[in-house]
């Protein structure tokens, strides 16, 4: 099966590297401290429309009492939330206070594997038919329905006090999970569903892989009251860490791979580590319906069992992020980030050697799945190494302008992410703001600039002003000052200077998602 042909690194030619590998990985050092400060080291002036909270997630501990673990998505969930009022930041840092993190701090050692390969001491002996998950509750964060949720995707949110950040505990969605039940983190925000009068609604998915993966659909309305749920069959084994949405359809990829469970029962490899990538095989786009076309769901419930999934094949490859997808009359199209393969996760490696410029990058491709012959064309819309695409979030699931993204700083090769990148994807321009050779950024978060542009708290789906109208917020690791920067950028120009750059006493480590919400949480 033919692969995504993406950008090959030239054998005869030292590439010029943009980065500082030693400044790089001190990025990845932990954060053991817990702050609460007001920001006042500030370069340019934070805009007094400009209010809300910005909250991160990631992993914030890298290692239990200096045993560093095998690879940063293992590591315990640490949220950030900056406060912005009036032209003021306040900065509050803590870990989640999750079953493992307690048990791992109280025994000043690792207690659990991790999925990515982090072993207890003892060698495959101690590890071996140790399957229990440990939930580091590391990879996003949404305030939902009154709740503030850090999101896993192999198990249930934990629900935090938005103010202090405190862990109140497992949240099971007010009976919606079982226990132990996935809940995904890359929910959607609908901002106006169909099916409840264009009122918006939350949209996520669980997955449970197997020789035949499940996977489970479920949507609530704004005070977090489940709307809508089921279940459906996909032949194979199903990795897939997002999605995407349209106002019809619930969009997944399903990466050509396959799980070996036996190194991973046995002690000698994590679960992540045990998946290989087939090249041989197409990657299948499974479109499951959010709605029957003839019935209303409100009213008849058990209509689900009608909602057939559509199957499509496309070329093998591998996608952890999607930027959007819409619908444009019989097509449907979606803009992912792809990679020609899957990053192994090898035993006995460290991730903090790796070499970039071995493998390929990430790029932004759109795919234009035609309901009626199933055609799938693909069409490379940004060749630059880039990750963690971001939307306006009035434009989700519809047809849509500027997308905004993390982006390595050379227009070729992979390299870490030192860039914001803005697309144009009606005439094609591009701009960018680098911080290279010594800064390294994180996901852009789009924050749109009108107050008008939230409702009730949530993204309203009339678009407020130009769609690019609004500020880039992104933290930036400065291996130079080893301390990392709140950045407000503006997200019509990203030539010019950043609006801020709000200065931390300390780093943060590399995070992964945030989200940002029109409430306003602080307290001293």
């Amino acid at each position: 099966m033919q692969s995504f042909q993406l950008n090959e690194r030239a054998a005869t030619v030292p590439p010029v590297l943009s980065y500082d590998r030693e400044g790089w990985q001190k990025g990845y050092n932990s954060l053991k401290e817990e702050y609460s400060y007001w920001i006042d080291d500030i370069e340019g002036t934070i805009p007094t429309e400009l209010h809300g909270t910005l909250f991160r997630n990631g992993p914030g501990m890298l290692d239990v009492n200096g045993q560093l673990i095998h690879h940063p998505f293992d590591g315990d969930g640490m949220i950030c939330a900056i406060a912005f009022d009036e032209g003021r930041a306040h900065f509050r840092n803590r870990f989640v206070r999750t079953e493992g993190y307690v048990a791992e701090q109280a025994a000043g050692r690792i207690l659990y594997r991790g999925v990515f390969g982090t072993q207890k001491s003892g060698g495959w002996l101690a590890n071996a038919f140790d399957v229990r998950l440990k939930n580091i509750a590391n990879t996003n964060i949404l305030y939902w329905g009154g709740k503030l949720l850090a999101l896993w995707e192999a198990a249930e949110p934990h629900r935090l006090d938005p103010a202090t950040l405190e862990t109140l505990g497992l949240d099971d969605l007010d009976g919606v999970l079982q226990s132990g039940e996935a809940f995904a983190a890359h929910p959607w925000i609908d901002p106006a569903c169909e099916q409840d009068g264009g009122a918006p609604c939350l949209v996520n998915f669980s997955i449970k892989p197997g020789l035949s993966s499940t996977i489970t659909l479920f949507e609530f309305d704004p005070g977090g009251k489940l709307l809508r749920k089921h279940s459906h069959a996909t032949p194979g084994f199903a990795f897939i860490h997002d999605f995407a949405i349209t106002p019809n359809y619930a969009i997944f990829f399903q990466n050509p791979v396959s799980f070996n469970p036996l190194p991973f029962l046995f002690g000698s490899r994590g679960a992540g580590e045990s998946i290989a990538f087939k090249p041989e095989k197409p990657t299948r786009i499974v479109l499951i319906p959010r709605k029957d076309k003839g019935l209303s769901l409100k009213d008849h419930p058990n209509s689900a069992l009608s909602l057939e999934p559509l199957f499509f094949e496309t070329n093998a490859g591998f996608v952890f992020h999607h930027a959007n997808a819409f619908e444009d009359g019989n097509e449907i199209v979606i803009d992912s980030v792809c990679y020609g393969t899957l990053p192994s996760v090898e035993a006995g490696s460290d991730f903090r050697q790796t070499d970039f410029e071995a493998l390929a990058p990430g790029q932004l491709w759109r795919f234009r799945l035609n309901l009626e012959t199933k055609a799938v064309q693909r069409d490379l819309l940004e060749s630059r190494c880039c990750e963690f695409p971001y939307v306006h979030p009035a434009k989700a699931g519809r047809s849509y302008r500027y997308v905004f993204m993390g982006a390595a700083h050379a227009p070729e090769g992979n390299a870490p992410l030192q860039a914001i990148a803005k697309l144009d994807l009606e005439t094609g321009d591009r701009q960018l703001w680098s911080v290279a050779p010594q800064g390294y950024v994180s996901e852009p978060v789009f924050v749109p600039r009108l107050p008008s542009a939230f409702k009730d708290g949530l993204p309203s789906a009339e678009l407020a002003g130009a769609e690019d109208d609004g500020w880039l917020l992104t933290l930036v690791y400065d291996a130079a000052h080893e301390r990392s920067d709140v950045v407000i950028l503006d997200a019509r120009d990203l030539h010019r200077e950043p609006v801020a750059r709000l200065h931390l006493k300390h780093h943060v480590p590399y995070g992964l998602h945030g989200s940002f919400t029109p409430h306003y949480f602080e307290r001293e």
